[in-house]
Parts: structure tokens; sequence; C-alpha cells
């Protein structure tokens, strides 16, 4: 019976073959054009963004064209009048004096130290000097002896002299010529005896002198009104004569008042600081609320070659000596215009022709060459290359070049001036 089943139990395998084949082709058929319907419909959209996106662009850059790039610019004109240049200085004593000792001894007292105010001629200290007592001592006694020697031989002269006058004045035959001849010497050898012994005798007392003078330099004084800043001595020290670079000075002392301001000026201002009389304002740190007035007093006369600047003197009065020497000063002198055009530090470009400015001509860029007569840090002072009225721009972009179309935003001078210190 088994057998009879498998016997008439029969499948057809090819009609169920071609059923799978043709429903997995409509499947296919319909994915294939699905993908091709979403590529497209891809396709379609991509290429309408690409469009709008260049259209966009496109439109976006023929107004930029047609606007021009936005700079900053400011309307030239010459300097004011006057004007201001601060310079840093530094104060100097009036007198500065280093004294050190004149004799060779010990220190025996001194009197001052460092910031006393003293009065020339003051005892500033005193020196013992055994040595030089001794040998004023032994010089005193040379000189009486020395003038004791001068009163034998004004003696002996004496004496040779009234000798040779009674053999002189003897009758011929009484005595003879020889013996009137010797006399006559013998008076001679007095007087050259008794002009040696009173040279002598000044030799000695111009020793006593000099060693006298000398002890006069025991008690060191001050050379002039002014303010000890420095010393370098203690009781027993000892000290030597003299200033070489062996020998330690007792005191260093200044004099500040008045007292000297000294600035080096550059080149570019040597026509108008050499005049005598130009307005100067010193300011200094640590008195911030106090602005003292002068004029310059000198000049050197002369360029330094290496710095290239002229040396300017100030002297003001420091009565209450609010200024010490070798303070930092600045100093602002008050300055007549040169005449030339000024221009914020930012309107200039450095390329490979050299400093130029950009010139905005009718919204159109155009590139002149200058020549740089001062540069006062956040302005520029032209000698040449522009004109009062010319509008510059401040801080051209380098992609910005020579005839093209810009669009201006001017700027007054005080703004322009903080453009060209912040560099934006």
């Amino acid at each position: 019976m088994d057998s009879g089943n498998r016997n008439g139990a029969k499948f057809d395998k090819g009609a169920i073959s071609t059923d799978y084949s043709a429903d997995m082709g409509r499947r296919l058929l319909f994915l294939a054009v699905a993908v091709a319907l979403a590529l497209g419909i891809g396709f379609v959209v991509v290429h309408h963004l690409r469009a709008r996106s260049e259209a966009q662009l496109a439109s976006e850059t023929k107004q930029n064209t047609s606007e021009g790039a936005r700079v900053d610019v400011v309307t030239v004109g010459p300097l004011p009048a006057t004007r201001s240049l601060t310079l840093p200085g530094e104060t100097a004593a009036w007198y500065t004096g280093t004294i050190y000792a004149r004799v060779n001894g010990y220190v025996e007292q001194w009197f001052v130290d460092i910031g006393d105010h003293v009065k020339k001629g003051q005892i500033l200290a005193t020196i013992d000097t055994p040595e030089l007592d001794a040998e004023l001592n032994a010089a005193k006694a040379r000189f009486k002896a020395s003038e004791a020697q001068v009163l034998v031989k004004q003696a002996q002269l004496e004496f040779a002299k009234t000798t040779y006058e009674r053999w002189k004045n003897s009758p011929k035959g009484v005595v003879s010529e020889q013996e009137r001849e010797d006399k006559k010497a013998q008076n001679a050898v007095a007087v050259a005896e008794l002009n040696a012994a009173q040279a002598q005798a000044g030799r000695d007392q111009a020793e006593v002198d000099r060693l006298t003078a000398l002890e006069g330099f025991k008690q060191v004084t001050a050379p002039f009104d002014g303010t000890i800043i420095k010393r370098d001595i203690d009781l027993g020290n000892l000290v030597t004569a003299g200033s070489t670079s062996a020998t330690t000075p007792l005191y260093q002392m200044t004099q500040d008042e008045p007292i000297r301001v000294f600035v080096e000026a550059p080149q570019s201002t040597v026509a108008q600081l050499m005049p005598v009389g130009t307005p100067a304002t010193i300011a200094v740190d640590y008195l911030p609320n106090q602005r003292l007035e002068g004029t310059v007093t000198r000049t050197a006369q002369a360029v330094n070659p290496e710095a290239r600047t002229l040396r300017v003197e100030i002297d003001i009065p420091n009565s209450n000596r609010a200024l010490v020497p070798g303070t930092y000063v600045n100093v602002s002198f008050k300055l007549n215009s040169s005449g030339l055009i000024e221009v914020p530090a930012a309107a200039l470009l450095f390329r490979t022709k050299g400093p130029q400015v950009a010139v905005i001509e009718d919204g159109i860029v155009n590139l002149k060459d200058v020549t740089i007569a001062r540069d006062n840090g956040n302005v520029v002072e032209i000698s040449s290359g522009l004109k009062e009225g010319d509008k510059v721009a401040l801080n051209l972009s380098s992609r910005i070049v020579a005839g093209e179309r810009v669009e201006i935003n001017e700027l007054d001078k005080g703004h322009a001036n903080g453009v060209a210190a912040s560099g934006h």
C-alpha cells in the first residue's frame, strides 16, 4: 500500500519552478524601477539645489562686486600750529663731587652720613696724621737751624766787609796788593755764603708752609652746598692721599638745586629743539600730581653719530628737592608745526616699492608712494606723496589692490588715532 501511494502521488517540479521564476522576475523589475525612480528624483533635487546655490552665490558676488569692500578712511590735513613731543629723560645733579683724602692717616672721626645736607666748608670728617705731624716738627727744626745759620753768615759778612774796607783804604806801601785782593775775595765769599744760607732758610720755610697746608687737610670739608649720597669711611680706617683707582673715596655728594634734566632727542627734531627757550614739561611717576615747567637751557650743538640724537639740557628749580639725581622722567616739548601732512600709522603700507598709502578717490583705491619725515608712534608725518584733503584708508587688506572699488566708512581723526594705536 505504501508502495502504491508512492507510485500514485506524483509532483510536477517543472510547474513549480516556472511559477517561482516568474514571481522573482516581477519583484526584481519592481525593485529596479523603484531604484531608478529614486535616483531620478534625487538627481532632480540635487540639480535644483545646486542651481539655486550657484544662483545665490552669483547674486551675492555681483552685489559685493557692485558695492565693493568696506574700508575705514580718514581725511588728512596739516599738523596743528603746535604739537607735543614726549621723550624719556634723566635728571642729573648740578654738581657731583667725590671727596678723597689729601693726607695719609687714620679716620679719627666722621660727622655726616648719607642724606645729610651740608654747607660749603662744613667739616665732614677728621684724619689723624702722626707721620705728617712728625714731618712738620722736623721741618720746623730745620728752618730754625737755617735761620741761625743766616745770622752766622751775616756776622761773618760784616767782619769780612769791614776788614776789606780797612785794607782797601790803606795807603800804598803799608799793605801789599795781594793782601788787599785777598780781603776782597773773603768779603765776596761771605756775601755768597750769606745768600746760600738765606736760600736754604727759604727752602726750609717753604717746606714748613707745605706741611702746614697739608695739616689743614686733616679736616675734610664740603666743597659746596649739597647732599651726602655716599659714605665709604668708618672710625680707624686707613686712608691714603690721592684719587687713583686704588684709592677709596671718603664721601660722594651732589648739589641738586637747581637740577638738570638731560634728553636724547631724535635727529628729526634738531631744528626745533636747538633754539634755547623751547618750553618743556617734566613728569615723574613718583610725583603723579605734579608737572614741573622748564625750558631748553642748552644743547650739545652736535648730533651723536652713533645714536643720531641731540643731547638737550633743561635746568629747573628744585628748592624743595622734589627731584633727585638719576631719576627717569618724561619730558614733553611744545614744538612749532613743520607744515607736513599727518596721517595715522595704520594708513601706512610697507610693500616692495617702499612705504605707500592707499588714497580713496571716487571709491577707487589708488596706492601712492610717500616719504616719511617723522614717526611719532600712532601718527606719522609725511613730507611728500599726499596733499591736504586726501582720504586715506586704514589697515587696508592685502587682498585689495589698486584700482579696486571700495565702500568707505569715514572716521574722525581722534577715532582714527585710536584705530592706529589698537591696530584694528
